[in-house]
């Protein structure tokens, strides 16, 4: 699958219960991520997702190939105070931020992941913003490795527990 065979847009209401099930697939496959039970009120979010896009400037976002499968997904914040972390994220002035971003099994190793970090990178440049946060965590070290090639920094101060889970923040300045 070349890159001109697919394309990023906003989800469609009706796309949010499959993208909700493949973010609760993609991340309770992540090896030493938290499962269900663990984390019962986190799978809650991923499978209810779409609910997130009722927040103001809030936009889940779907790679989707020629015939409208669905590739891969991300959640886009123009405003962090909906970002829904813990920490101090939420209060992050002049920033966007964009969580939960999954890519299909069938579609890992296409670059759908960097895509749609790109995306959410142009869409916070065209929105005059002076930074992106975003978080991740050690089991997503193929994606942490990504997001530090784009140019993300560690920021410490984002860091926090989500259940006694480490979650680790990143930064990315404009300007």
């Amino acid at each position: 699958m070349s890159k001109q065979q697919f394309q990023i847009r906003n989800a469609k209401p009706g796309e949010f219960q499959e993208i909700g099930q493949l973010m609760v697939q993609v991340y309770s496959q992540l090896e030493g991520f938290p499962d269900q039970e663990e984390q019962p009120n986190y799978y809650k979010t991923l499978a209810n997702i779409g609910d997130l896009t009722d927040n103001p400037g809030t936009e889940l976002l779907a790679a989707v190939s020629d015939n409208q499968d669905l590739l891969g997904t991300v959640v886009y914040f123009r405003d962090m105070q909906y970002y829904g972390s813990g920490g101090t994220a939420t209060s992050e002035q002049n920033a966007s931020g964009f969580r939960l971003l999954a890519v299909s099994p069938k579609a890992r190793g296409l670059g759908i992941g960097k895509l749609l970090t790109k995306h959410c990178i142009e869409k916070a440049k065209d929105q005059q913003q002076h930074q992106v946060i975003i978080h991740s965590t050690k089991a997503m070290q193929i994606a942490w490795k990504m997001y530090e090639k784009i140019g993300f920094k560690r920021s410490e101060d984002l860091d926090f527990l989500m259940q006694g889970f480490e979650v680790f923040g990143f930064r990315l300045l404009l300007n």
